[in-house]
Order: structure tokens, then C-alpha cells, then sequence
């Protein structure tokens, strides 16, 4: 397999199991039963893996940009933050638009979950990077 779909596959692979621990806890933590929580995060892998790679390459360029190379913890940080807001957000709005959710109560919940966009955003990057150091044997810029 080529190093650019091993990085295809351990961009969906670090999504999908992100998602299922971190996403998956919230929903306990928020009150759903184990089963529902399952079938929510079963139901989300498809699109985990259609956005898992976009975000990738999308992170890469924002990290880039922002010169991480060459920044310390709070400059990462930070693009971390920058890239999974602007990339998130419109995603989660997009779900929710399609949903049939209220503008109103759109809004709302993406107010909600900025908390969680900023929580999640560097242990993600993290993530992510050891993901691709492991399935490429190559590391991309942290």
C-alpha cells in the first residue's frame, strides 16, 4: 500500500476510534444507555470516515500556515484549536441543518459544543499524528 492511502487509512482509523471513546463517553456521560450510545457511534463511522480525511489535509495546511514546525505547546495548541473549529463547525451545523434542527436551537448547539470543540482539538491532533507515525512509519508535522 502506497504512504499516501496508508495516510488515508490512519486518518479514518484515528477518527472513527477518537470519536467512539471521546463522543462515546459524552453520550454516557449525558445520560444515553450503553446501547444507544453504541448505535450512535456505529451510525457515525460513516461519516467519520468521509470527513476523516479532508480534516487531515485540512489540519496539514492550517498547521502549515501557522508555522507549527517551528512553534512550541501554546502555538500547536492553538492551530489545533483554529483547525478543528473551522472545520467542525460547519460540519456539526451541516448535520444539524439536515436534521430538520431549528435555526435557533442550531445555534445553540454549536455554542454548546465549543467547549468541546476546544477541549477535543489538541488530544485529537495528538492522536491523529501518532496514528500516522504508526501506520507510515512517517511523522507529519505535529
Amino acid at each position: 500500500m502506497s504512504a499516501s492511502r496508508r495516510l488515508i487509512v490512519a486518518d479514518m482509523f484515528s477518527l472513527v476510534i477518537f470519536s467512539f471513546f471521546v463522543n462515546g463517553s459524552i453520550e454516557l456521560l449525558s445520560g444515553l444507555t450503553f446501547a444507544q450510545m453504541l448505535q450512535s457511534r456505529v451510525t457515525a463511522i460513516p461519516v467519520n470516515m468521509v470527513i476523516a480525511r479532508p480534516y487531515g489535509l485540512f489540519r496539514d495546511a492550517i498547521m502549515r500556515f501557522g508555522g507549527a514546525e517551528n512553534g512550541g505547546f501554546l502555538r500547536k495548541t492553538g492551530l489545533d484549536i483554529t483547525s478543528y473549529i473551522l472545520f467542525q463547525v460547519p460540519v456539526y451545523t451541516l448535520i444539524l441543518l439536515s436534521a430538520g434542527v431549528a435555526t435557533d436551537a442550531i445555534m445553540t448547539a454549536v455554542a454548546g459544543q465549543m467547549v468541546g470543540f476546544v477541549l477535543a482539538a489538541r488530544p485529537y491532533g495528538l492522536w491523529l499524528q501518532f496514528c500516522r507515525t504508526r501506520f507510515t512509519k512517517v511523522a507529519v508535522a505535529a
